[in-house]
């Protein structure tokens, strides 16, 4: 018997004849059998392989979520290819960048999204061919390109991958970010590093402890049926992760088609017996909520925990989360894709919960350091500094050798990545986030952290989102300005969301201007959209 090895085709081919009966995946009326969906990505490997799809050869996934989105990754992980993560909700200059970037040889995309390639195709030297996903939409598209095939075409015709090239831990996996500014940005993990920061080292939950052997990941399969739902686009990180790990784990992931519905989404876990619902932050949390006031509640007796990762939680949604659910634990983690997943904060019912972002972090491989002398903090001193991670890490941003020299450090023959984020240590090791130096204002000779603000500000009702900027002021040098969106139907009142800070927040923290807008804009990836927050900060003050 062939020893297994930390790569993700070894531990697919070694899972899936285990659990071969069991429900890999569900997507709406779709489904998929372990077995179904091993004979399927086999094929759509050996497809791969006839069109010269090479061992480190880059293949978008330019899809909404859907089985075809996890096959893809799972074929180009079986020839050793790397499947890119193209975010739909990029236009044509995000796209152009991306797909160049990667140098992707072809891409699997949804038909909604032809047009928009058939738009940058011309600038794309290194793309050879599409595969078409019939996602129901009616487009025009370029007939003219003869290398587009029907998805489901291919795989009906395709042989069934027999011969995979050598496999190793060193093959690669590739995660494109966008951060909260600049153009998108490949992250490079070798397949055996982020098997343990990313996708869990074999253990799901974070409970056990990671494997120490690859055998032992068929040890930690499932005893029956367990169901895991995560709310997120596979086109981000905290999709992908976490979907991935159940599938080695045995256990049955249900993916949301289309655009978030809340309702959609408790039927669907009442009708499944999901166990573990994850999702990204307050964006999916609210409505979620919202849906269950509005119907009177939901029959989840299955449902254990809930899970957010991508985008912290604010403490009135963990209240009110634990308050609607409170058989139910709450764990907000944290991570990038350039760490994977570092720590977490479990809550249970009658936690308490207060402003400040806080997580203990998964071993001792996560810290802060001086940002001046890369040491530790004294844990309790109350030092700033940065998060910082050692041990399982990237390799390095794709093509930035500049970016990656920044961020991917060595000290004393550690190789360090250095988050961004800024942090204190308390004494028992849980760190506290103030957020991304990037952002921070100087007001006065102060620094605020706009996410400790937006974070006490999300706790008033008459706030339905917000983003906190530093606009230019002559007195202090920036002004703490929160642009809100406000509740459907709130008449919204500045000073009573000063006056509600006050309570909350140092006086030098409160914001001095407060600017109402319709919507709040984020960037296609969902975060915080600080350039347009400025620009609005200023020309509305």
């Amino acid at each position: 018997m062939t020893t297994l090895q930390y790569n993700f085709a070894d531990l697919w081919d070694a899972v899936a004849p285990r659990v071969a009966d069991r429900t890999a995946l569900v997507c709406g009326d779709d489904r998929r059998t372990y077995a179904e969906l091993a004979d399927r990505v086999s094929r759509l490997a050996g497809w791969l392989q006839a069109r010269d799809v090479e061992r480190g050869d880059f293949v978008g996934v330019h899809l909404t979520n859907g089985i075809e989105y996890l096959e893809t990754m799972l074929a180009c992980f079986s020839i050793g290819a790397v499947p890119v993560n193209v975010n739909f909700r990029y236009r044509s200059g995000e796209l152009r960048h991306l797909y160049g970037d990667a140098g992707l040889v072809g891409t699997v995309i949804g038909r909604t999204y032809r047009p928009l390639l058939d738009e940058i195709r011309p600038d794309l030297d290194d793309l050879r061919w599409a595969l078409d996903v019939d996602d129901g939409a009616s487009v025009e598209v370029d007939t003219n390109w003869q290398e587009v095939t029907p998805y489901e075409d291919a795989l009906a015709t395709a042989t069934a991958l027999t011969e995979p090239p050598e496999r190793s831990p060193d093959d690669l996996y590739v995660i494109y970010t966008g951060g909260t500014t600049g153009l998108p940005k490949g992250v490079v993990w070798r397949q055996e590093d982020a098997f343990f920061s990313c996708i869990g080292g074999g253990d799901p939950m974070r409970l056990l402890g990671p494997v120490s052997h690859p055998d032992e990941v068929l040890d930690r399969i499932v005893d029956g049926t367990f169901v895991f739902f995560p709310v997120a686009p596979l086109m981000h990180a905290a999709g992908q992760w976490t979907a991935l790990s159940w599938l080695f784990a045995g256990g049955t992931v249900v993916l949301h088609p289309g655009s978030l519905d809340a309702d959609a989404i408790w039927r669907a876990c009442e009708r499944e017996g999901v166990n573990v619902l994850a999702v990204v932050g307050d964006a999916v949390v609210r409505p979620l909520l919202d849906a269950w006031d509005e119907a009177g509640g939901y029959e989840v007796p299955s449902l254990i925990s809930i899970g957010s990762g991508g985008a912290p939680l604010t403490p009135s949604l963990k209240d009110r989360l634990m308050d609607t659910l409170p058989n139910v634990g709450v764990v907000d983690g944290f991570g990038s894709s350039e760490t994977g997943a570092q720590g977490a904060q479990r809550l249970e019912a009658g936690s308490t919960v207060d402003g400040v972002a806080a997580f203990t972090p998964y071993g001792d491989q996560t810290t802060v350091v001086d940002p001046a002398t890369l040491e530790r903090v004294v844990p309790g001193s109350g030092h700033v500094g940065l998060v910082a991670r050692r041990g399982h890490i990237p390799l390095r941003y794709h093509q930035d050798p500049e970016r990656t020299a920044a961020t991917f450090v060595e000290v004393d023959g550690d190789r360090w990545v250095l988050t961004g984020d800024e942090a204190t240590v308390a004494d028992d090791g849980t760190i506290t986030l103030l957020g991304r130096g990037s952002v921070c204002i100087n007001t006065g000779g102060e620094k605020v952290h706009p996410e400790e603000v937006e974070a006490v500000l999300k706790g008033h009702e008459a706030v339905r989102d917000v983003v906190v900027v530093g606009a230019p002021d002559e007195r202090w040098g920036q002004a703490v300005t929160a642009v809100v969106e406000p509740e459907q139907g709130t008449d919204l009142d500045a000073d009573a969301l000063v006056a509600h800070c006050r309570q909350h927040l140092a006086a030098y923290k409160v914001p001095r201007r407060v600017v109402t807008v319709p919507k709040v804009e984020r960037t296609p990836a969902g975060k915080a959209d600080y350039a347009w927050a400025r620009t609005t900060a200023t020309t509305e003050s």
